[in-house]
């Protein structure tokens, strides 16, 4: 992933943009090469409500954070996965608003009512949410499924290619949860990452693809190094495409490929 101004299309820092009838986007100002144009903050709400559901709150940013909070009444927050920059303004959130929140359980002190369950519908703002279990990225990662599109977080972003962390990650667990995102069919990517997409089940099917390239890439690099060969030697052999600045971030992938080989 490189860090690239984002498109006209995609919402200036701290601006509420609408996206589909229900789901609005505020980006945080937190660029980066892992977090692309910064982190999106999803904000849900039915049609009749004045409740809202935030998704991510995003990085430990004061001026973020009092945009959510004065957006409304939050209902809910709920929690893609663990990593900071989706969880770090969770506290001041909720010292806010006392709103509670849900997540895979990943230690959250503050405001965590219930962890969340593979499948359960969540009833909240107006909205029937289904959280779905979508490992591989990190092991507790979710994504939510509303009627016309699934917030996907780290595991279909707006654009580039998402990493295997190197914690608890799985690319085989991530392989499954994609086929799982395709299975919904063609409703509009909520991404935490990037712009929204129009299609999921065809991004998805695009992300098999690229993922079994890669994977055909690196047997062909073992066929070449030996079976022995470390994730920087194949990264060095394979990654010719992708800046040398990234390598570091593309021997996490590697490692995760290499593991899912030599696993099989």
């Amino acid at each position: 992933m490189t860090a690239t101004v984002e498109s006209p299309t995609h919402p200036a820092y701290g601006r509420l943009r609408s996206v589909t009838a229900t789901a609005s986007v505020l980006l945080a100002d937190n660029p980066g090469p892992m977090t692309l144009g910064g982190t999106n903050t999803w904000v849900l709400r039915g049609p009749r409500s004045d409740e809202m559901v935030v998704v991510d709150p995003g990085p430990d940013d004061d001026e973020h954070i009092a945009k959510i909070a004065g957006l409304g009444r939050i209902a809910l927050v709920l929690i893609s996965h663990r990593h900071g920059d989706h969880t770090d303004a969770i506290d001041k959130l909720v010292e806010r608003t006392g709103a509670p929140v849900r997540s895979a359980g990943s230690g959250f002190l503050r405001g965590l009512s219930a962890e969340l369950a593979d499948g359960e519908v969540i009833d909240a703002a107006g909205l029937r949410i289904t959280a779905l279990a979508t490992p591989g990225h990190t092991a507790d990662s979710f994504s939510f499924v509303l009627e016309d599109a699934v917030l996907t977080a780290d595991t279909v972003l707006g654009r580039g290619t998402t990493v295997i962390d190197t914690e608890d990650g799985s690319l085989a667990r991530y392989l499954e949860s994609l086929h799982r995102l395709r299975g919904l069919g063609q409703r509009t990517v909520l991404p935490g990452h990037g712009p929204d997409l129009a299609n999921l089940e065809a991004v998805a099917s695009g992300y098999l693809a690229h993922r079994e390239q890669r994977l055909e890439q690196v047997r062909s690099a073992l066929r070449a190094l030996g079976d022995d060969a470390t994730a920087r030697q194949v990264v060095e052999h394979v990654y010719v495409d992708v800046d040398e600045e990234l390598w570091g971030v593309a021997e996490w992938s590697v490692q995760a490929q290499l593991n899912y080989l030599r696993r099989d």
